[in-house]
């Protein structure tokens, strides 16, 4: 058991992460074929175009969104603040894909919006009040309401833990409110925020339901189209090569852009900041500002999924339903329950160890949360052929290649909250252990595990959340037949049947709203601690 947690196990399990990222980049030292040279000649330049109006807008509109929202929450004590500082959360629950569904359908020529608008304006039955969303400008709104609150709370985190004493200070200099957010609050929250950005525009250029529903051609959509309109699996790869690029340079950029920057603060104390009270007309402008995005990102998409499921299709509680809802939960589960293992193992094996190359496998394992998930999906799947041809068994298209994908593509958020568990266990605990005689695993089960449950159902929580509303992984990756409620509401809209989509489409929100209620109750009871 001593050699157990050794180097060998976790170096064994970091290269087992790696491979299939590598196979990608594999794929650029092969040949190009002519469709390759097509691609060049036709769509790549508009993939790329299109890929980086989405990243720029999205970015932009999260930004706004989210930093105002955080700011007035953690600053301002107004009516509904308790409300809105966890109502606004609520969006996280949407994926960018069943938000796309409902937007098509309440703003198409014949949708929802356009004909209440012409009952209620008189208008002819072919006049459209509203655009339709089927376009970049659509996609953007799509994303920043349904990703800002990754920035909200990471923001929202960063401002709340802002000293009081760096805000007097700004005061006694002169400086208004608004000209301290700009000059003092913003710049100490900007690593923050910018990791948040970066998180968003993993999950904007990684996307494949919004921006195939929408029709618009992009990396993601293109990897697609190429392997399976052109069959061509090579090509594939190497246009998810590309797009892996853009994530280790936009990583690179941001690096390189705050390497002289010093974040710090010099001030002896530490006073909690005391939010400034709103009346009038300015605690209703807070209240407009914080009830938009609920109101865009939630409750709109959720209503018109509603409408649909409730005067179209009567029927759309069924027994496929259940099967794809205990699929999916099952699914997350299994999967969830061996990512936690696996982080447990290795963060026990840092903390015994204390070594940095550990800590740079353990880093390189959480990268996989920045690769796409179709790129990631190609890389398992061509892995999975190897380990069949080689060893004459069946693994491709089987549960344990979807698994092992989520556990690659999910590994960051189950081991980020078992990482800080860790560190909350004070290392006396281990000594005096040790000296009682008790050996590396009996610590492990008798005196970290139980101190690690609330960490584990953190983690959980979040690793459920991510999979159940994750799409190209289980779409290429599932067995034949097996479906997921992500995979059937992609199914539908993908035949233009949105009545239809509306049933799994509103299970994937209350399903992911149990396990997101349940980490609002405890963001708050850690606040209140």
């Amino acid at each position: 058991m001593k050699n157990f947690f050794s180097l060998f196990p976790t170096t064994l399990i970091g290269i087992f992460f790696s491979i299939p990222a590598i196979i990608i980049f594999l794929s650029l030292f092969q040949d190009f074929s002519s469709n390759w040279n097509h691609l060049i000649d036709t769509v790549l330049f508009e993939y790329f175009f299109n890929s980086f109006k989405l990243f720029l807008g999205v970015s932009i509109g999260v930004f706004i969104i989210g930093v105002s929202t955080a700011w007035i929450v953690s600053t301002c004590d107004f009516k509904g603040k308790d409300f809105f500082s966890w109502a606004l959360v609520l969006p996280f629950s949407i994926p960018p894909y069943i938000m796309a569904y409902a937007f098509t359908g309440l703003f198409d020529s014949y949708g929802t919006a356009n004909d209440i608008a012409r009952i209620i304006f008189n208008l002819g039955e072919d006049y459209t009040f509203f655009p339709s969303v089927r376009s970049i400008g659509g996609a953007i709104i799509v994303f920043s309401f349904t990703l800002y609150p990754y920035v909200y709370l990471i923001a929202q985190n960063a401002f709340s833990n802002q000293s009081r004493d760096i805000f007097d200070v700004s005061r006694t200099l002169g400086f208004s409110r608004t000209k301290t957010f700009f000059k003092v609050a913003l710049p100490i929250a900007r690593p923050a925020i910018v990791a948040s950005l970066m998180l968003v525009g993993m999950e904007v250029l990684s996307d494949f339901g919004a921006v195939e529903h929408f029709a618009i051609p992009t990396f993601t959509s293109g990897i697609f189209r190429t392997w399976f309109g052109l069959n061509d699996l090579v090509t594939a790869k190497q246009l998810a090569s590309l797009l892996f690029l853009i994530f280790l340079i936009l990583i690179l950029i941001e690096k390189y852009s705050r390497r002289k920057i010093v974040y710090s603060s010099s001030s002896t104390s530490n006073r909690e900041l005391i939010p400034t009270p709103l009346k009038g007309s300015k605690s209703i402008l807070a209240i407009m500002i914080c009830s938009l995005p609920i109101i865009i990102g939630f409750l709109v998409p959720f209503i018109q999924l509603l409408y649909w499921a409730i005067f179209h299709e009567s029927s759309f509680i069924n027994i496929e339903l259940f099967y794809s809802i205990y699929n999916s939960i099952s699914l997350a589960i299994v999967g969830g329950l061996f990512c936690i293992a696996t982080a447990t193992f290795i963060n026990y094996v840092l903390r015994i160890k204390r070594s940095k190359y550990l800590s740079f496998i353990n880093k390189s394992i959480t990268s996989g949360y920045g690769i796409p998930g179709i790129v990631l999906a190609l890389g398992v799947l061509n892995l999975f052929l190897v380990i069949d041809n080689y060893f004459n068994i069946l693994l491709t298209g089987s549960l344990i290649g979807l698994i092992f994908a989520y556990m690659v593509k999910f590994y960051a958020l189950p081991n980020s909250s078992i990482e800080s568990g860790f560190k909350k266990i004070p290392n006396i605990l281990d000594d005096v252990a040790s000296s009682l005689g008790k050996p590396k695993n009996k610590i492990l089960n008798n005196v970290h595990i139980p101190l690690l449950k609330k960490s584990f159902l953190i983690a959980m929580l979040v690793f459920m959340i991510e999979v159940i509303k994750e799409l190209p992984i289980t779409l290429i990756l599932r067995p034949f037949n097996f479906n997921t409620l992500s995979v059937s509401a992609y199914s539908y809209a993908s035949d233009e049947r949105m009545i239809e989509a509306a049933g799994p489409s509103i299970a994937i929100v209350m399903v992911c709203l149990i396990p997101i209620i349940i980490l609002i109750k405890f963001m708050r009871n850690n606040l209140n601690e």
